[in-house]
């Protein structure tokens, strides 16, 4: 065993559970290479096969969670959203859902390059230069994702990864929904017994209310994000998680432009747009919120390329 592996074994609650062998080295054909990061439910593996040069990410729930069943079903579900979404440059792929024994776990693409949220960490300058790509990529990749008739429900920095080039994936599908249609569209929710979901500094007042979802609920999550990405912190802050949620229903949009006086008034406007309380108030679609960006300057002086870059060793979480 290599030493490399050793030190997996001792800092790795997945492998620290199972006999000291090689052979636990495995998952199905994919070689356990190196540790990238642990959540509270998940672990995330770089991969390999021994007949295949490429590097793989396996998500694989940390074992006290291995059989729980919505553990699980977050990982089908990011399979098929994944398959509904293959082929999209600007979200990240998935390849397949499979077990080992006990161990249920997801294949994605290995993609090393850390998340907004990372890139934030030095500031809205550092990452300013990148904002174009940012927007449109980030708008193209979640206007995919409706397409194809889901509502992604966790849209914030931390799942946009972030090329050294500019090259931008959406990640994290594990709470992600169908959107609803006809009648299950009017009384799903009221029966499901479905819990609120989503992170509270980008959640959409639709979502906070646990009514049914379309695209524009992650219009407004997205909106949140730009607003972060031009002002460096989120629109709204709270003392508490309610005081928080209480801001989205019912606070004033502030305007980026307040924060970032860069940015041009009309872009300000637009992602005020984004982020109106009610949902027929915002941009219809993704695809009408980028012809709008197109036509307009979002900069009234164009960022310079960053001096300082994030690495992956400022924060572990910031792999895929």
């Amino acid at each position: 065993m290599s030493s490399q592996c050793r030190r997996l074994r001792l800092r790795s609650p997945f492998l620290a559970s199972f006999p000291l062998t090689r052979a636990r080295d495995f998952l199905g054909p994919y070689r356990l290479v190196r540790l990238i990061r642990v959540g509270q439910t998940c672990q995330i593996w770089e991969a390999a096969k021994s007949d295949d040069t490429t590097r793989y990410a396996l998500k694989v729930p940390v074992p006290e969670k291995r059989k729980d069943k919505t553990i699980i079903n977050e990982l089908k579900r990011e399979q098929e959203v994944g398959a509904d979404c293959k082929g999209h440059r600007s979200i990240i792929q998935i390849h397949e859902f499979n077990t080992e024994g006990d161990t249920p776990y997801l294949v994605m693409e290995y993609f090393e390059h850390p998340n907004l949220k990372l890139w934030l960490r030095g500031g809205p300058q550092q990452i300013a230069y990148f904002a174009p790509n940012f927007v449109e990529q980030g708008a193209q990749a979640l206007f995919h994702l409706h397409t194809k008739g889901w509502v992604h429900r966790d849209v914030k920095p931390d799942n946009f990864l972030i090329s050294d080039d500019a090259h931008v994936k959406l990640i994290d599908f594990a709470i992600s929904e169908k959107m609803k249609t006809g009648l299950s569209a009017i009384f799903g929710k009221m029966f499901s017994g479905t819990k609120t979901a989503g992170t509270r500094s980008y959640i959409s007042p639709e979502q906070i209310r646990n009514q049914n979802l379309d695209a524009r609920a992650d219009i407004y999550s997205f909106g949140c994000v730009l607003f972060e990405l031009i002002a460096g912190k989120p629109p709204y802050t709270g003392d508490n998680a309610d005081d928080l949620l209480n801001k989205h229903l019912n606070a004033a949009v502030p305007a980026v432009l307040v924060f970032n006086s860069n940015v041009s008034q009309e872009f300000s406007d637009l992602i005020r747009r984004m982020m109106a309380k009610r949902k027929e108030d915002r941009p219809p679609t993704l695809w009408e919120f980028l012809k709008e960006y197109r036509a307009m300057r979002a900069f009234k002086v164009v960022p310079k390329p960053p001096a300082v870059r994030p690495t992956l060793k400022d924060d572990r979480k910031g792999f895929v």
